[in-house]
């Protein structure tokens, strides 16, 4: 097993869940090929890394904090050695301030990497079939306080000249 692929694709991996947090879609963008596919549970279907961050964009923007962490790789690298498959635990939280609503969930993700003429890995094919999930409202915990929202703060400042 090559597990210098192995580390690169993790990393990758790693790199995609931070960028999708922080709302960095250029970054975002560069861990995908531009035919990049998804699929997400049984309704949301991509068949382009422009139609997928578009979608990503709209509908996360700065109004949603959220929180995605992958664990337990199962990551088998092609025999030619530029291509593999990955399977990753998913926990995530999303919320919506506004809505006063809170999600988790877990899931399996399912991707396909292949690796790039300038050498790095990139996702080809990602989505994930849910194992659970819950909505809680945030009235339903009345001691509850978002007392830091970075995006927020960074979308309602003045950007630099």
């Amino acid at each position: 097993m090559d597990l210098a692929a192995v580390a690169a694709i993790e990393r990758l991996k790693y790199r995609y869940l931070r960028a999708l947090d922080t709302k960095s879609w250029t970054e975002l963008s560069d861990t995908l090929t531009p035919d990049a596919t998804a699929v997400y549970g049984e309704h949301l279907s991509f068949e382009s890394r422009d139609a997928f961050l578009g979608f990503l964009e709209n509908t996360l923007g700065t109004r949603r904090v959220t929180e995605h962490h992958c664990s337990h790789p199962e990551i088998e690298i092609g025999p030619d050695g530029t291509t593999a498959t990955g399977v990753w635990l998913l926990a995530d939280t999303i919320m919506v301030p506004e809505d006063g609503m809170m999600m988790r969930g877990s899931a399996h993700y399912f991707d396909r990497y292949i690796l790039g003429d300038d050498g790095n890995w990139r996702i080809c094919h990602t989505g994930y079939e849910r194992n659970w999930e819950t909505v809680t409202f945030l009235s339903d915990l009345p001691n509850f306080r978002l007392t830091t929202n970075r995006r927020a703060m960074l979308t309602n400042q003045p950007r630099a000249s």
